[in-house]
């Protein structure tokens, strides 16, 4: 029978290997979707009627208007048995947790969470393929799926300061700074430039817009932002390859591009704010530079056409931002505040 403390020890490793096998996940699924293949099973959760991709005969015989492509099918069934042995992980976290859970101090309601974003993130899955790759379902699986690696994090961070004895002081929670407006602001324009993405990419959007810093030879090229936003388009048809006509992507594509420039300065001002920090100075570099390569990523896509290696390293950015950013957030509420800031406020605050 494992004790307590073996117990405490095997979670906070298996909640890292969450975070590095969901960032796994995300990036098969990019696959999937860059591949074509999000539709290479027609059903959910079996591929025609079975659990492994069966012969083109009974693929046949089980959808007679969804020819089997076996490529395509394997490399969508491969991405679900993962996402798969990823929900498994999760609950077995959440079982091994249940006997901690009144302990002071244990993260129970962050692997509440994490079960809770594993199952909605599930049923996106099957939204996905039964709803034949409609944006929006696409748009948010990818969201979910980021969040489902934050809350792995997440747990992380605080299992490891519960391992160490210094969540709680004498059973009182540690103190921590509260999330600033400006740290708020600035993971939302993060969220929003990820949905931006995902967007993007759901649209087929991605070499909408040719050449850089230009959109098509123009500054402000033809767009259909209406169209291009339509987030209330209708259910049905299948969206593989995308159903927007040029202008509307070429909004898409441009919308992403500004929101990178206000991503960019919202870091800026981050950074600006909180460099006298000397213990964030890392963190807050770190994140700087993550987003730099991913901008460079980012141009590189629509100057080389998206090849599939390079838009997957895209999706490793997206993913590296999120992290960077995460562990941006949780140094900044708990590094002890230095005294010359903690002075500089008081200052501030008095005059």
């Amino acid at each position: 029978m494992m004790g307590t403390e073996g117990r405490l020890r095997l979670l906070k490793t298996l909640s890292l290997i969450g975070v590095v096998f969901t960032g796994l996940v995300i990036l098969v699924g990019a696959w999937t979707r860059l591949s074509d293949a999000g539709l290479g099973c027609p059903d959910w959760p079996g591929c025609y009627g079975r659990l492994v991709v069966p012969d083109a005969e009974h693929a046949m015989m089980h959808t007679p208007d969804t020819p089997l492509e076996v490529f395509k099918a394997w490399v969508e069934m491969f991405h679900r048995y993962i996402a798969s042995a990823l929900g498994l992980l999760v609950i077995a976290i959440v079982v091994m947790g249940v006997s901690l859970r009144h302990q002071p101090g244990f993260p129970w309601l962050v692997s509440l969470s994490l079960l809770a974003a594993i199952i909605v993130q599930g049923a996106f899955g099957a939204f996905t393929v039964t709803l034949k790759l409609w944006p929006q379902v696409v748009t948010l699986h990818l969201l979910g799926g980021l969040t489902v690696m934050v809350l792995f994090l997440w747990l992380h961070l605080r299992l490891r300061r519960f391992v160490k004895g210094d969540l709680t002081l004498g059973g009182v929670p540690a103190p921590r700074r509260p999330l600033s407006p400006l740290w708020g602001l600035a993971v939302l324009v993060l969220v929003l430039q990820l949905a931006l993405g995902g967007w993007v990419s759901s649209n087929y959007a991605g070499i909408a817009c040719q050449g850089f810093p230009t959109c098509n030879g123009q500054w402000w090229p033809s767009t259909d932002w209406s169209e291009g936003f339509h987030i209330t388009q209708s259910v049905g048809p299948n969206y593989l390859h995308g159903q927007l006509h040029a202008d509307a992507r070429s909004a898409i594509q441009l919308g992403h591009r500004l929101g990178a420039m206000v991503l960019g300065l919202m870091l800026i001002v981050l950074v600006a704010r909180h460099w006298q920090e000397t213990r964030m100075r890392p963190w807050l570099a770190g994140l700087v530079l993550v987003f730099t390569l991913q901008f460079g990523l980012g141009v590189a896509n629509v100057v080389m056409w998206l090849p599939l290696w390079l838009a997957l390293l895209h999706t490793a950015g997206a993913v590296a931002m999120v992290v960077a950013m995460t562990l941006s957030v949780w140094n900044w509420r708990t590094l002890p505040v230095e005294p010359a800031v903690l002075n500089r406020n008081q200052t501030i605050m008095t005059t």
